[in-house]
């Protein structure tokens, strides 16, 4: 308690308490803003409904950098240190020859769409940081 008066530099016993109480209620003023914000920031959540990927598509860039992030991981673990697949977030040829790719190696019809089905390998097959349920299960197709 003296290190608290002698920070407020309070000399009389009444003044410090005021200063205390003061003190209190600006902290709890202080969390009760906290409280509001952190509670008005919208939370991610998983969406089974995210558009399909690929021609014809709205195509996400967080969603194509996902399908195109997941499936060099998934060529890598077969040929090592290589990533044919640009990972720039826009659809092309070169994603598509990739998801047709990977749809022929886990026995999806290589249509070189990512729906639901092929989008729910791509996020059990690729690396499980982005993968899985983890930031791209919120862009890619899932079942």
């Amino acid at each position: 308690m003296a290190t608290i008066r002698h920070h407020f530099r309070a000399t009389e016993e009444g003044t410090f308490h005021k200063r205390l109480t003061a003190l209190t209620r600006m902290l709890g003023v202080a969390a009760a803003m906290v409280v509001l914000v952190v509670g008005a920031v919208p939370q991610a959540q998983a969406s089974p409904s995210a558009a399909y990927i690929g021609d014809g598509y709205p195509n996400n860039p967080h969603g194509v950098w996902c399908v195109q992030h997941l499936i060099n991981d998934v060529y890598e673990d077969i040929y090592p240190r290589m990533r044919p697949i640009p990972e720039d977030g826009l659809w092309g040829p070169n994603t598509k020859w990739g998801v047709k790719w990977f749809q022929d190696q886990v026995y999806l019809y290589p249509d070189g769409i990512v729906g639901r089905a092929t989008g729910q390998k791509i996020l059990e097959e690729g690396d499980s940081y982005y993968g899985g349920h983890n930031y791209c299960y919120s862009y890619v197709p899932n079942e």
